[in-house]
């Protein structure tokens, strides 16, 4: 494996799940590996395994990566499905992809099966872990998760030490309540509209990436007797777009 420093690419929301025909943030997250076809493993834990997920995962990268899939729900065996050492195959991956849905379930799940340690060591070794929603928020400390009615505080995995909110700009009762929150004790942190991905190398916030010219990212913390929200610069990865289009028209 190329040696690289744990990585992590937080999703507010997009990718391949969110954004048919826009590959900018998957592809961004695939060029962190430095390799060619990289090694790719999904992990649909927070929908339950579902099988529309799974195919449309295998539709996006099939062609440019070698993937997989994890099953926890299920029995699935062949089309990629991980059978045998679900540690060794993790940690021999290039990219570890989470899929959108319960953070709640899925991170009781993860315990459940010892998941947990296996992430963290796969993020230590340099295995770069992405994910939107519910696979921003496990990540973190603590988390806003809304998938089961009112915006409420989990606790992550704590690779990285901060709070995450995600769907920032489409959901306006969790952001209201993400800043609540903050106000009243939890860790400061980060959130993200949807479309726009926070990337993390080793605890430290590296880069802030988009898949759309106006997604933005926003640092969320207490100053003084205030909830201070601060934009965070995006750099938005299709803007050279245009430029390749003429040189290839």
């Amino acid at each position: 494996m190329t040696t690289r420093p744990p990585q992590i690419v937080a999703f507010g929301g997009g990718g391949f799940s969110m954004e048919a025909g826009n590959p900018l943030l998957d592809d961004y997250v695939l060029s962190l590996t430095g390799v060619e076809r990289p090694r790719v493993c999904f992990v649909p834990t927070a929908s339950g395994d579902a099988d529309h997920y799974v195919v449309r995962f295998y539709r996006t990268f099939s062609m440019q990566c070698e993937t997989s899939h994890v099953s926890l729900f299920r029995r699935d065996r062949g089309s990629g499905a991980v059978e045998g050492d679900l540690e060794e195959h993790l940690l021999s991956q290039d990219v570890i992809y989470v899929g959108g849905g319960s953070v709640v379930s899925l991170l009781g799940a993860w315990r459940a099966h010892g998941l947990d340690r296996i992430l963290k060591a796969a993020w230590r070794k340099g295995v770069v872990l992405c994910g939107l929603s519910a696979g921003s928020l496990c990540w973190f400390a603590e988390a806003v998760t809304a998938f089961h009615g009112a915006p409420s505080v989990v606790r992550g995995l704590g690779l990285l030490p901060f709070s995450n909110c995600v769907h920032y700009d489409g959901e306006p009762a969790r952001r209201e309540e993400y800043r609540r929150f903050v106000g009243d004790g939890v860790r400061p942190g980060y959130a993200a509209d949807d479309g726009a991905a926070l990337h993390f190398e080793h605890r430290q916030l590296k880069h802030v990436v988009s898949s759309r010219p106006r997604a933005q990212a926003y640092r969320v913390e207490p100053v003084g007797s205030e909830i201070a929200e601060s934009p965070l610069h995006a750099r938005y990865l299709g803007e050279r777009m245009p430029d390749m289009l003429m040189a290839t028209a």
